[in-house]
């Protein structure tokens, strides 16, 4: 008789332990043994916990390939399920083999776990292993029930933190008779008693410089949103600015056609709004522009504004704002043109670019890779929650009392059939924009290195365990994985750009790092600074009551009054943003892998590189922080979550 030793290890994390049976078969390439329970004096599965088991075959099962594991209840006690971590075994032979699962079991379900080292060194011999290792199509919907199933216990810590902040604001400004107001704003200065201490030095500088035109400026490089502004050359037919209207704004003796040959002239174009349906809110409609606005780099290095149009076609019920207007009317034009700018990034930058994107990425990962799969194990860290915020924030953005359902869904429509591959990934996204070498960009400065870190950690797992090009091409789990994404992330979308298959190492190189960027650094670069910019809402508010300005010369700041949100909906979007911004007590930063999915030294060894690399970046970017009137802290590596998880 032989026997295998099975070291069982629970997660440390809450409710991970249970108290229903665990029984396990263990499969090798000389047969299998008997369905046996592993159960020893005392409780068994604990929290934390590893707990040694044996299995007594009649004979040696020869080469162990895969575990099968299964949990039925104890008496007629309620659902009780267990996260289960590893299981190593020790063969008779010595040879010690880790079965990595790190994720739920239900009872009744029939979990098969692969064990072993790298496999894409041995293609022909995985596939021939592989059947029942991996979650095959027709069961992903059952594995995506069990997620959603999961949904309280997995997300707890967000959800329980989403809660504290909800209830706590809720009750401050229920007493001061904020929340569900329906009056308006009597004095701009009122929206800073909104919170006694939910605020941020940065947010506390937003409200004091909100009406600065190179303040202004610098938050479409270096706010939540630096992903729209591009390098002028030429102007737009529909943006008929003149010499004569920017003359006072720019360097004494140069012109904009001298400007643009420079490099000095920058803009932003909202076309995509352009009639997006509007939004009803208690029978009234809400109004969103699609404006262009015209920057310029003056000699101080400043980005500002010298031009905004709010409407894509040019008449005399669309005038150009310049500086030199009225007070009143310049900063409307400002606020509508920030406006449809947080309406824009909202549904293109942030959910659908990086959540929806992130949610392709993990969806095709569980459908297409086995758990001992070297891209699962490199991948699924990135993963970590984002199915659940996903599902919660579908609730609640296209759910009933949502935001503007098919203005959002039309606007994402829109941006999918113009997105390309090269535009996701940064360095190209860069110089297509021609932002190379605008100055004070810490955006891009910071975004770059974090990338080129990335791009060399992924460099050497990928090129440890694909040593040719050949191997990639034979890899079938891989090349559905891409097809995957093509199809159902681009929807066959050739001119996207997006590859439907790898043909190099090369090409799986560059793949993953944009798939971890964007789901780690590009959703802090797009989400983390909500609250400093975005929760003063005469600095741009994602909901305006009144249409914009057809003339100049008839506004004061009354008007902008009439046209902020009502003191209620004011409360409302500030809270969420405290809530989208804030971090929570169970971040896992950038670099950081408490679940050991990799077993061989190499790939671990790898991991500590990368994390000190991070750790440099991190110190060099707090030290430039340290020295800026506004500091850019969102990508610092120390603030960087893993995944997409808010």
């Amino acid at each position: 008789m032989a026997e295998y030793k099975l070291e069982v290890t629970t997660g440390n994390i809450k409710h991970a332990g249970t108290t229903d049976n665990i029984y396990v078969i263990l499969f090798g390439s000389e047969g299998q043994s008997e369905r046996t329970k592993l159960d020893n004096s005392g409780i068994d599965f604990k929290a934390g916990k590893t707990r040694t088991y044996t299995v007594k075959p009649a004979s040696s099962l020869g080469k162990l390939l895969f575990i099968k594991v299964e949990k039925d209840p104890l008496f007629i006690f309620p659902e009780n399920e267990w996260y289960c971590s590893t299981i190593l075994v020790t063969a008779p032979e010595g040879d010690m083999i880790v079965f990595p699962c790190y994720r739920w079991i239900s009872r009744g379900e029939l979990v098969e776990l692969r064990g072993g080292k790298a496999p894409c060194r041995n293609l022909l011999l995985f596939v021939q292993i592989r059947t029942g290792s991996i979650y095959k199509k027709n069961d992903v919907s059952q594995k995506l029930q069990h997620c959603h199933h999961n949904l309280l216990l997995f997300f707890k810590p967000i959800c329980l933190h989403c809660f504290a902040h909800i209830c706590f604001s809720g009750s401050e400004l229920k007493f001061k008779g904020l929340a569900g107001s329906l009056k308006k704003w009597k004095d701009i200065d009122d929206m800073k008693n909104i919170f006694w201490s939910k605020k941020t030095t940065l947010s506390e500088y937003v409200s004091e410089h909100w009406k600065e035109d190179d303040f202004f400026g610098s938050q479409f490089l270096n706010g939540t949103n630096p992903n729209v502004i591009k390098r002028c050359s030429k102007l737009p037919p529909n943006f008929p600015v003149t010499d004569e209207m920017v003359k006072p704004f720019l360097e004494t003796g140069t012109t904009l056609e001298k400007e643009m040959e420079k490099g000095n002239i920058f803009l932003c174009d909202q076309k995509i709004m352009d009639g997006i349906p509007a939004r009803m809110k208690d029978g009234n409609p809400l109004y969103a522009t699609a404006g262009l606005c015209l920057f310029y780099m003056n000699p101080e290095q400043k980005l500002i504004p010298i031009a905004i149009q709010l409407h894509q076609q040019p008449s005399e019920q669309n005038p150009i704002f310049l500086p030199s207007d009225l007070e009143t009317d310049w900063l409307l034009a400002k606020l509508f043109f920030r406006s449809s700018d947080q309406i824009e990034f909202q549904a293109v930058h942030h959910l659908l670019s990086v959540h929806y994107l992130a949610e392709v990425f993990a969806v095709a990962a569980l459908r297409c890779f086995p758990t001992i799969h070297p891209l699962y194990k490199l991948l699924i860290p990135h993963f970590r929650h984002t199915l659940h915020i996903n599902v919660v924030g579908r609730k609640t953005l296209l759910g009933p009392g949502g935001f503007n359902y098919a203005g959002l869904c039309e606007l994402m429509r829109r941006a999918l059939s113009q997105m390309t591959y090269s535009s996701l990934c940064l360095p190209e996204n860069i110089a297509a924009r021609g932002l190379e070498t605008i100055p004070n960009f810490y955006y891009r400065d910071d975004a770059l290195k974090v990338w080129n870190n990335i791009n060399s950690f992924v460099k050497s797992v990928v090129e440890y365990y694909y040593d040719s090009d050949s191997n990639v091409c034979k890899d079938s789990e891989l090349q559905e994985w891409v097809n995957e994404i093509f199809t159902h992330g681009f929807l066959k979308n050739k001119l996207s750009g997006c590859p439907s298959c790898f043909n190099t190492v090369a090409e799986v190189i560059k793949f993953i790092t944009m798939v971890i960027f964007r789901v780690s650094a590009q959703h802090a670069a797009v989400n983390d600074g909500q609250f400093d910019y975005n929760s003063w809402i005469p600095n741009g508010s994602l909901l305006l009551c009144k249409p914009p300005p057809v003339t100049k010369g008839l506004s004061n700041m009354q008007t902008l009054l009439e046209v902020f949100p009502n003191v209620g909906d004011t409360v409302k979007i500030v809270s969420t943003v405290w809530i989208l911004s804030d971090k929570y007590t169970d971040v896992v930063p950038l670099g950081t892998y408490p679940e050991e999915h990799f077993d061989e030294p190499a790939p671990k060894q790898m991991i500590k590189e990368f994390q000190a690399e991070l750790s440099y970046l991190s110190e060099e970017i707090a030290t430039r922080n340290s020295q800026l009137k506004i500091p850019y802290p969102y990508l610092n590596p120390a603030v960087i979550e893993n995944s997409v998880t808010i």
